[in-house]
């Protein structure tokens, strides 16, 4: 949206509150002073944030930005995490090792890729919840509109969003027009995306059909150039590979990191009547992209950097690493590969003074997710595979009135059933390091660990809004959700010991065939467990909002979000067999958030402006760790955490002139664990206490200052666009060893820029376009693996591109 930043300095609530008020008072003492003489007005942007059709985004008692086609493709985005520096309080981010989606919003994030572990801030696709990471980070064409509602959403969009909600809407069939789309971009690190887009009338004004594909391809911006050695091999100790004392090696310098993607949807439109539309919708994803590289950033005080498996210290992106083994049923070469397969059924109609609408769908995705987790090349110190199958059906029903009287309101029912099969094949070779015995057995036999949930979600909901006079609104909204939740899981053993439990050396993982076979429990059944839990929560909220004016708009209010209880993929990584009290899940995380805010139009409508102050209560947060044993290391999650966060966000835009707009963002937000204590090894003791330390993900400023300047000319326009954004420094991941071994986020200010020639015609247009030319180096994720190694993704790095297009009409 449209955001002109401010620089607030608050170190505690009355701070905050003053504050608040302070940036509230260009909104309240400005409007009256600006005439309404001619000159130029930004355009009126409607949103579907209410759920009851489309609202001014001026009046909506709504912390949201929207984002429209034109507004996302100014800069040519990669992917949805490209969007994050539009939006005040979202931080995008990935899993190191990982093409995952993790944003952190207002205190909470998802920074692990655990399978059954649903993110805090969630994405919904034309009305359909997408729940894992992996597959949030959708690219980036044929978007009609991204709205970002920030907060809890517990009343109207429900599941598990207790950070906040990124709402996307893909371009429909189009009844009047008859035309194509085609794009073709080229760029650095051998990139080149082809995007293109059919829209036919079938029948006039009843049938309309579209299609939306896009093809991917690059060689990827890392290099396999990580080196090792001379190594410090102790006697008497195994080593991986065949390793020996004094050997060096390096990789080859070859590119690391592309993309290989095809995706597409198809999509029907029937509107047999003014009154009634059904979408029916095909998608299709198909993923082979490279693994992506980790970069091995360990150093003084970590066992890599003391055997000789340590950073080169130069510029991470050359110095990433990959062994590409394609043993052990990696098929690490042939790099990740993600196929999604989808078909949905949104149908809305209109009876007199209320809208009925329906959300059918149905997902289906399968993954393979080989890596080298320690960066490394040729040693396979920590190869392993992730793999998984997860099918979601959802079906949504929701009545909407649009009543003339004071009272409006929305109600519904949603249900939602995944079932998600899992197995993990591990060579964890580094552990023949510390083992005396039997030469590098672990480099040569893959341990494989297998579960599997099912799971059942169902909510009923209503959310009305009161009119107690023209100008003072009340709202309220109530939702009671029931989820119910079966994990079955087995222990982390070598192959051989899958049929009986004892070890069979000709049951090898050739005989084994896929990983995911190992999850066939009828015929493996040795040490499998199964637990299973419900949860019935209510979530609510109440608002009180003020048309102060026409161009003045106040709001304020308490929401209740609600995140569902959760199993762990990781559990019996180590502890075999599994002891009851570790195959339980968390319990729900709960989130009380306090808001208030202003929006005003400014200047007779040349700009805008949106400030919210919040405050966040989060209960029984559900945390990550990394928990350290004996014999090794185990992903673990907790209801560790008690934290609260409050901050400051605003947004605005400003026409200068005609020709030149300024849009901007900006937040500060102050975060803390009132309480954060676990007992990693589930002996009784707390094992850690992070109290009074910062949450990870959460930078305490953040902002964004982007310009367009439009250029007219006879035979079309140009557009210049620049942009500054600017994230603090966060913390990554705490370590359970020592503080010393924490991993952060580095701050950053990252430019860029774009220029586009548009056509008087608006048949074919041109964009050059700059990412990060300042050649900014920032991680996106990073994890300490106990006292071991860090692993660390990093964004790219500067990066020039042109974009063709040409539109159709037929």
């Amino acid at each position: 949206m449209k955001t002109i930043p401010r620089t607030p300095q608050y170190l505690n609530w009355q701070r905050f509150r003053a504050g608040l008020l302070i940036g509230m008072a260009p909104a309240l003492a400005l409007t009256p002073q600006f005439s309404l003489a001619q000159g130029p007005v930004l355009e009126e942007v409607t949103v579907t944030a209410t759920r009851r059709g489309d609202t001014d985004i001026m009046k909506t008692a709504v912390a949201v930005t929207a984002l429209t086609a034109s507004d996302i493709e100014a800069f040519s985005p990669r992917d949805l995490n490209d969007i994050a520096v539009m939006v005040p309080s979202l931080s995008a981010g990935t899993v190191s090792a990982f093409k995952s989606a993790s944003f952190a919003m207002r205190g909470v994030s998802e920074t692990t890729i655990i399978v059954y572990k649903e993110s805090p801030v969630g994405v919904i696709i034309d009305d359909f919840v997408v729940n894992h990471v992996q597959t949030q980070n959708l690219e980036m064409f044929d978007i009609e509109q991204i709205e970002v509602l920030r907060g809890p959403q517990g009343t109207l969009f429900g599941k598990n969003t207790t950070g906040g909600t990124i709402n996307i809407k893909t371009k429909r069939p189009d009844h009047e027009v008859r035309n194509a789309e085609l794009r073709y971009e080229f760029g650095d690190f051998g990139t080149q995306k082809i995007t293109g887009a059919l829209n036919v009338p079938l029948i006039e004004d009843t049938l309309s059909f579209r299609f939306a594909g896009q093809w991917l391809e690059s060689d990827g911006y890392y290099e396999n150039n990580a080196s090792y050695g001379p190594l410090t091999i102790a006697p008497g100790l195994a080593a991986p590979g065949g390793a020996i004392d004094g050997q060096t090696g390096q990789g080859d310098g070859g590119d690391l990191g592309g993309d290989d993607v095809q995706s597409m949807r198809l999509k029907l439109l029937w509107s047999p009547t003014e009154d009634f539309n059904a979408l029916l919708q095909y998608e299709y994803i198909k993923d082979q992209g490279d693994t992506p590289p980790v970069v091995n950033e360990s150093g003084p005080g970590y066992l890599f950097d003391a055997w000789g498996f340590t950073s080169a210290g130069g510029d991470p992106l050359k110095d990433a690493g990959i062994t590409n083994n394609d043993d052990f049923l990696f098929e690490m070469s042939k790099g990740h590969q993600i196929d999604i397969e989808g078909f949905y059924l949104n149908m809305d109609w209109t009876i007199g003074d209320y809208t009925l609408y329906s959300v059918t769908g149905q997902r289906n995705q399968e993954s393979h997710l080989p890596n080298t987790y320690s960066g490394e090349v040729f040693q396979t110190l920590f190869d392993a595979t992730r793999d998984d199958e997860r099918e979601t059906f959802q079906q949504e029903i929701r009545l909407a009135s649009d009543l003339d009287g004071p009272f409006n309101f929305v109600t519904g029912l949603y249900y939602q059933k995944e079932d998600i099969d899992f197995c993990v094949v591990q060579v964890v070779g580094f552990v023949d390091l510390l083992l005396d015995g039997e030469p590098a057995f672990l480099s040569a036999n893959p341990l494989i660990l297998c579960n599997k949930q099912e799971a059942e979600a169902l909510a009923v909901y209503i959310d009305g809004t009161y009119d107690i006079s023209d100008n003072f609104h009340i709202s309220a909204g109530f939702r009671y959700t029931d989820e119910e939740k079966e994990w079955t899981g087995r222990p982390r053993v070598p192959i051989q010991a899958l049929p009986d439990g004892g070890f069979d050396p000709n049951f090898t993982w050739e005989e084994l065939g896929t990983p995911l076979a190992g999850a066939d429990f009828e015929r493996f059944p040795d040490g499998v467990v199964t637990d299973k839990e419900d949860w019935q929560e209510p979530t609510y909220r109440l608002q009180f909002a003020y048309d102060f004016s026409e161009d003045l708009f106040g709001w304020a209010g308490y929401s209740r979000g609600f995140k569902s209880g959760g199993y762990n993929d990781q559990t019996g990584t180590v502890l075999n067999p599994i002891p009851a009290v570790a195959a339980r899940p968390t319990d729900p995380e709960i989130a009380d958030s306090f808001e208030v805010g202003v929006k005003s139009i400014l200047a007779g409508g040349a700009a805008n402006i949106q400030v919210t102050g919040f405050y966040v209560e989060y209960k029984d947060a559900q945390r990550t760790f990394n928990a350290t044993f004996p014999t090794g290391q185990e992903t673990l999650f907790f209801n560790a955490a008690e934290l609260e966060v409050m901050g400051i966000e605003l947004e605005g835009s400003w026409a200068i002139t005609d020709s030149l707009v300024l849009r901007g963002n900006a937040m500060w937000q102050d975060a803390e664990f009132n309480e954060f204590r676990a007992d990693t090894d589930f002996d009784g003791i707390d094992d850690i206490d992070l109290s009074g330390k910062p949450p990870t993900r959460t930078p305490e400023w953040m902002g964004a200052l982007d310009a367009i300047y439009t250029w007219d000319l006879d035979m079309g326009d140009v557009d210049f666009n620049l942009r500054v954004s600017y994230e603090d420094e966060s913390v990554a991941g705490y370590s359970d060893v020592d503080e010393s071994y924490d991993t952060t986020l580095n701050s950053r200010t990252v430019w860029d820029a774009g220029v586009t020639f548009k056509h008087s015609s608006d048949k074919w247009w041109v964009r050059g376009f700059a990412k990060n030319f300042t050649d900014e180096r920032y991680r996106t994720g990073s994890l300490s693996v106990g006292n071991f190694w860090i692993m660390s993704a990093y964004a790219p790095p500067e990066y020039y591109g042109m974009e063709l297009g040409v539109n159709i009409d037929f």
